[in-house]
């Protein structure tokens, strides 16, 4: 990818191993062995873990299984495949942390399948097996045609039915990833990574990880109560950047628990009202504080699913963005490479009063993996496609958006609506639901939506309400098709040609849509 920040081998070779050279003197070295994904499966990839942290350490301990065993059992030919990581804290602080700040290196050789970092604690940069290992495998998986993918793993329950239907999700972050994955009422396989492998011609996935490592604020116990109540027990949980109260408590923002007025956190001794050297006040915790857990804590957890060897096979995919006034809640692809095209390639996160910048601002993010794709985008994309075309059974395709705002901008549904489009997804695939045609895809019948909110929700959903959220909306659906194209144009010239013609040609689409029916379009009303 043109915008790889990436240097000559040699020179960057050279610079890593002087930085390295002496960092870990007098400190332990702990080597530790990991699988990504299940051992001696399909899906596995060996890790080995060099490190002088044992926070490193101890979260890979809960977020990887170990493979010490595996190693032993590696085929001579296998010997040499496996991810290598290789950290060091450097010198540190009175507080503990990296002051060597001007050496800071984080290097990925890619053509040996190691990483580098030195004089770092930030946990992305250090905990190897997480989003460097990602970046590895993505890399890996593109040679050798399978797909990592930064998506949860799940199972939508029909208990009716006696029916499990597994579905994957790709969300940017703060689209609703978590909190899709852990919808009441159904399973959860894994929250963060999968791998896809073709096995005897079905699409099956895996969740690569043994635990989870989430953002705690805004964890409570009315919004995430399977996780909450994990974090409140006696058992080995992790907590990074909360406040530590005078009770030996982990307190957090967003608790909705009242948190003590002194303590320990990220910014030392704490106290209400303190400021930093800017000025500003001190919160009571980090907005980035962070939760290590195992996953099989969960009530939640499907099992066999997790523990599967082989994975699951997947009959759904879901990628969902941010948007206020373009993206229905809920639509289904016509076929896979439109999905991936359509769906995927386009998925934008807009900026909110809570984040930092302009407000309404919608930041590009194709299948929500842009921090981790380590080889071309537009030959990325069009990996995703020849894999899902190379099934028997491809997966259905759907895009998801909870964020749509009426005209005075309040949100049109609750949050737990998503749990109404996940099932009508589900039923799809199942044959139960007739639908609508959009320029872009399938849209739910009101009817079909009434009935499933009654079911799930005990909630009345008006035909007014739903008329707003599924208009087809053609000047915002082609301003978005042309922000996708101007996205890859920059971050990867060299996009196949054939990308782009498939854009253009949904413009097309849309514009005579526009002209038939004019720039909004009621659902139901759309005939091709």
């Amino acid at each position: 990818m043109s915008t790889l920040n990436s240097v000559e081998y040699e020179q960057g070779y050279q610079e890593i191993m002087n930085i390295s050279k002496g960092i870990m003197k007098g400190k332990d070295a702990v080597v530790l062995f990991y699988s990504e994904g299940p051992t001696e499966s399909p899906f596995t990839i060996p890790c080995i873990q060099f490190t002088d942290s044992w926070y490193v350490a101890h979260s890979e301990n809960i977020l990887y299984r170990t493979a010490y065993s595996h190693f032993l059992k590696m085929k001579k030919a296998d010997k040499a495949d496996f991810f290598r990581f290789i950290h060091s804290a450097g010198p540190l602080d009175e507080n503990n942390c990296s002051k060597d700040l001007e050496n800071r290196r984080i290097y990925m050789d890619t053509q040996n399948n190691i990483v580098y970092s030195m004089n770092d604690q930030y946990a992305g940069n250090s905990v190897g097996l997480k989003k460097h290992s990602m970046r590895l495998a993505i890399n890996k998986s593109g040679k050798e045609g399978w797909l990592c993918e930064h998506m949860f793993v799940m199972a939508a329950l029909d208990e009716e039915k006696n029916r499990k239907t597994y579905f994957c999700g790709a969300y940017p972050s703060a689209c609703g990833k978590t909190s899709t994955a852990m919808i009441p009422g159904e399973q959860i396989v894994g929250d963060d990574i999968a791998y896809f492998r073709n096995i005897d011609g079905e699409f099956r996935a895996v969740n690569v990880e043994f635990g989870m490592f989430g953002i705690i604020k805004d964890v409570n116990a009315q919004d995430d109560p399977v996780i909450f109540k994990n974090l409140m027990m006696d058992q080995e949980v992790i907590f990074s950047n909360v406040l530590r109260g005078p009770d030996n408590k982990p307190y957090w923002l967003g608790m909705g628990v009242e948190a003590p007025e002194e303590g320990h956190n990220h910014f030392g001794e704490w106290k209400k009202g303190i400021k930093d050297e800017t000025g500003k006040e001190v919160g009571v915790a980090h907005g980035n504080a962070r939760y290590t857990m195992r996953l099989d804590y969960l009530d939640n957890i499907d099992k066999k699913g997790f523990e599967a060897k082989n994975g699951v096979k997947v009959d759904g995919v879901l990628y969902g963005g941010r948007d206020s006034d373009i993206t229905v809640p809920v639509e289904e692809s016509p076929n896979w490479k439109d999905g991936i095209l359509i769906k995927a390639a386009t998925l934008e996160s807009e900026t909110t009063s809570a984040t930092l910048g302009k407000e309404g601002v919608r930041t590009p993010s194709p299948m929500a993996n842009m921090d981790f794709v380590s080889y071309p985008l537009g030959t990325y994309t069009l990996n995703n496609i020849k894999f899902g075309e190379s099934v028997k059974d491809t997966p259905r395709i759907f895009s998801n958006n909870y964020f749509m705002r009426d005209e005075q901008g309040h949100f049109m549904t609750s949050k737990l609506a998503k749990k109404v489009w996940l099932h009508w997804a589900e039923g799809r695939i199942h044959g139960e639901y007739d639908a609508y045609d959009t320029p872009t895809g399938k849209i739910p019948h009101y009817e079909d939506l009434r009935i499933l909110f009654r079911k799930h929700l005990d909630e009345e959903f008006t035909k007014e309400k739903y008329d707003y959220l599924f208009t087809f909306r053609c000047t915002k659906w082609i301003e978005k098709l042309e922000r996708t194209k101007a996205y890859y144009q920059k971050m990867d010239p060299n996009t196949p040609k054939e990308i782009f013609d498939y854009w253009d040609a949904t413009i097309a689409r849309i514009s005579k849509a526009r002209d038939a029916y004019g720039d909004l379009i009621l659902p139901g009303t759309y005939k091709g």
